[in-house]
Formats: C-alpha cells, structure tokens, sequence
C-alpha cells in the first residue's frame, strides 16, 4: 500500500516520502481501516521533527486521527496506532468509534482530537460554568475552533483572538460572542471586554510570547489552560504573578489519558457525541489536500494560514 513515510526525524520538507509499505497487521485490541480521510495536527509536525514529548522512532507513518472502514465493512473513526499513521491507505485504530450520521468523511476523520483536548481541559481541567468568560486564542484553527465551540455550548461568553478579517469571520460563525482581530494590545483590549476583570479562562495552543502578554488577561482566581506551542516555544510561567493575582495555570497534555484513563476518554466521547447529535458543534473542516499534497497542507498548517481541520484525503 501507498503510505507518507518518515525515514528520519528532521524537517517535514525535507524527510517526508511516499512509499509502498505493507499492509498494517492488526495486534490485539487493534483495528486496520482503510483510510477515508485523515486529519492533520500541529502534533503531526512535531512528530516529523522529533520535537513532540512522546518522539515515535523512525521508520514510521505521520497522522494521529482518521476517518474510514474496517475490513468488515463498519465506519469508523478514532486515533491510531503509531508507527501505522493515518496518512496512508490503510491505518490501524486502537480505539474506534462509529461515524456519526451525517458527518462527512472530512469531520469525522477531525472530530476526535480537537474536541477530546477541548473537553479535557474545559470540563476536567479546569470546570468552566455558564456565565463565565472564556479567552481563546487561535480561535479559528482547529484545536480553537472546538474550544470556541464547547464554550458557548457550556453557556460562556467566548472572546475569540485570531490573526486577520477572514479568520474573524470564521470565529463569528462559530459562535464566539467577540472577536478581537490581531489586537496591538491584547491585555488593554480583554480587559475592555471585561469591565476590566479579565477572562476567567484563558485557553492558549500558542504559548510563547503571546502566553507571556496572555497571563496578564486572566482574572483573579482564573484558570490559564496550556494547551500546547504552536507559536514556537514553550513560556515561562512567572510563579510571583501566579500567586499575586490567585490563577491556576493548568497543563493540559490530553494524549496520555488515551493510555493513563481510557474509560475517561470514553466517557469525554459521549458527552461530546450528544453534542453533535444536537448540533450544538459542527467539525469545521478548512481545506482538504489530496493525498500526494501531504508537504503543501503542512506547509499552510505550519503557517497558520489554515481554518478549522485540515484533512487528508484517501489515495
């Protein structure tokens, strides 16, 4: 089978290459899908690299969630089972869920890790209530468009921040209540949202300098959610500031409990699905690549040029 290969840990650019590969065979508990559709993650980069916290040896095949059907004929999605990653023909899934009526292949190959990282940090992390003020950043990629989602869902008032007009308008049709658009100033321009209270949670997949100028945002007794560092670089968290103004700044590193907690992450999926079932989310899918355009949809996902998922699709 046709498969995008990592010979070697290094930039995507440079290392990615398709190969014919065998047939993944499946272990116990495991489940080999043809790949409808595969979703990319930020997480896919790191892999590449050998930048990620959790590094998967080379040789293997990149993309962390897919969308297809078993040898049986089921349709599923779910998260896979590295090295056999979803950016191929054919992908093992550990855990499978069935594909919700009425998805297309597109959200359902993008519904599990972006809505799983959102529940676990808003809903066990952290508890966000109705009526309180959710700050997110990125909110119109992938990871923030969930967020932006399942806040408004639990009855908050979402603040999104994206970087330009046409990300703006996506935030707004997600459902964010304010959208504030590459602020010169980020901390002047929550606090004016917020009668000069601050956000009480701040939910924040970029880190580095913008957690720096963030952490100034939160409320007293707010909660500071890490999601991850697609700005570059991991932050400092200032423990003077943390204690002065009473914030809890909470790591949220949602893969492990694929492993630590697999009956919660279960539980998140129910919860998660009924929403769908309401339509009280709606997978929000950017663009789709063909299968051999794998190193363009990096490309724009690295730049953070792309909305909502960005999706693989099937060779």
């Amino acid at each position: 089978m046709r498969a995008w290969r990592v010979p070697r840990l290094g930039p995507f650019a440079e290392v990615l290459e398709v190969a014919d590969v065998p047939r993944p065979e499946p272990g116990e508990g495991q489940t080999r899908v043809r790949v409808a559709a595969a979703a990319l993650n930020f997480a896919d980069i790191l892999h590449v690299s050998g930048e990620y916290q959790d590094r998967v040896p080379p040789p293997f095949t990149p993309g962390l969630e897919v969308a297809g059907v078993t040898d049986d004929g089921r349709r599923v999605f779910g998260p896979v089972v590295m090295p056999h990653g979803g950016f191929a023909e054919e992908a093992l899934l550990r855990t499978t869920w069935t594909w919700p009526e009425g998805m297309s292949a597109a959200q359902a190959a993008g519904f599990f890790v972006a809505y799983q990282t959102g529940w676990c940090a808003l809903h066990h992390r952290t508890t966000l209530r109705a009526g309180e003020t959710l700050l997110v950043l990125a909110a119109a990629g992938g990871v923030g468009a969930a967020a932006v989602q399942l806040g408004t869902a639990a009855g908050a008032r979402v603040i999104a921040v994206v970087g330009d007009e046409d990300k703006a308008a996506v935030a707004w049709r997600l459902g964010a209540h304010e959208v504030l658009v590459d602020p010169d100033d980020l901390v002047t321009a929550v606090r004016e949202l917020t009668d000069g209270r601050g956000a009480d949670v701040v939910y924040d997949p970029v880190g580095g300098d913008t957690f720096d100028a963030v952490r100034r945002a939160v409320a007293w007794e707010g909660r500071l959610l890490v999601i991850g560092f697609a700005g570059g670089r991991p932050a400092d968290a200032p423990t003077n500031h943390a204690l002065v103004k009473n914030y809890d700044v909470v790591g949220v590193h949602w893969a492990a409990y694929q492993q630590r907690s697999p009956d919660l992450v279960a539980s998140w999926q129910r919860e998660i699905e009924a929403l769908w079932d309401r339509r009280a989310i709606d997978p929000l899918v950017g663009a789709e690549y063909a299968f051999d355009d794998l190193p363009a949809a990096m490309t724009e996902l690295a730049a953070r040029r792309t909305t909502g998922r960005v999706v693989l699709l099937a060779p």
